[in-house]
């Protein structure tokens, strides 16, 4: 599965789209559309792939929340060697990924960290409703640098401001990243979120948080449990308490725009083959990975 495709790619891949339906006169307004770029063209652009470009496709394009990056490469060549499908995938924080397919980015299917940036698809019928499922679970954690001596234990009232001694805490922007939503929510239940949180240094996806400790510019940082056991620069410190924020569920759905054959992406992004993947890679099952009403 391909790494990462940039924000630029995205575009111009959508804007090469919407010129090849121009070229076969068909929806030439949404092809003058993508070529501004308006993010008013999103419904259009969402709609299913027609016939004249559907023979040129060749993979389908995950756009997946960061966290998810390391366990859904190994799962993405799993899926190839079983259906001779490829997969490439985008990776980024879930509210940014959300508003490139809103702005025509020509994904496939959406993986995000929460199910609020799915809604919020959903709501503007940029995903296919009968797709979506609740997947998998993660759980929040304290972490520190590898080398670092801290012992802090999490409960209500608990010093972290103290523990951080003039240092900064990394976490992944509250303000619209998943992973910082549940950080702050977390603070917050627990009591010292306003002790905190001008001291909160805000990374644009988990995986920014996470690089920002692993390197010794953070002395302490909230990501999940996934994110530390895939960097070794890293130690967990604690784990949040799962009752001092709303439950880490990453929901799946595909795009509008997405063709038949990527419903075989579903249904095996939720079989045992990618549960034992995921498990590994540190997630949880989501105790009812079907179809979510």
């Amino acid at each position: 599965m391909a790494r990462l495709i940039t924000r630029r790619l995205l575009l111009g891949r959508a804007l090469l789209a919407g010129l090849a339906r121009a070229a076969t006169g068909a929806g030439q307004a949404d092809a003058a559309g993508r070529a501004k770029g308006a993010a008013a063209t999103a419904p259009a652009a969402a709609a299913p792939a027609d016939a004249a470009t559907e023979p040129a496709r060749r993979e389908l394009l995950v756009f997946a929340a960061a966290s998810l990056s390391d366990a859904l490469e190994e799962v993405g060549g799993a899926f190839t060697a079983a259906t001779g499908m490829r997969v490439a995938a985008s990776y980024a924080a879930s509210s940014v990924l959300a508003k490139q397919i809103e702005a025509g980015a020509p994904a496939d299917a959406f993986f995000s960290a929460d199910v609020a940036w799915v809604d919020y698809l959903e709501k503007r019928g940029l995903t296919q409703p009968s797709s979506r499922r609740d997947v998998l679970r993660n759980t929040l954690v304290l972490i520190a640098p590898a080398d670092s001596t801290l012992r802090l234990r999490i409960a209500p009232g608990f010093d972290l401001a103290g523990a951080l001694k003039g240092g900064r805490l990394a976490i992944a922007d509250p303000d619209s990243v998943p992973a910082g939503e549940y950080a702050r929510a977390a603070l917050t239940r627990l009591g010292v979120w306003s002790r905190v949180s001008d001291r909160a240094v805000r990374g644009e996806n988990v995986r920014a948080a996470l690089a920002y400790v692993a390197r010794g510019e953070a002395p302490l940082g909230m990501v999940y449990r996934t994110d530390a056991q895939a960097e070794r620069r890293v130690r967990v410190v604690d784990v949040f308490p799962e009752d001092s924020h709303p439950p880490i569920t990453y929901a799946l759905a595909l795009t509008a725009r997405a063709p038949p054959k990527a419903a075989q992406l579903v249904e095996f992004l939720t079989g045992d083959v990618a549960r034992q993947i995921f498990v590994r890679y540190g997630f949880t099952a989501s105790p009812q990975p079907q179809l979510r009403k």
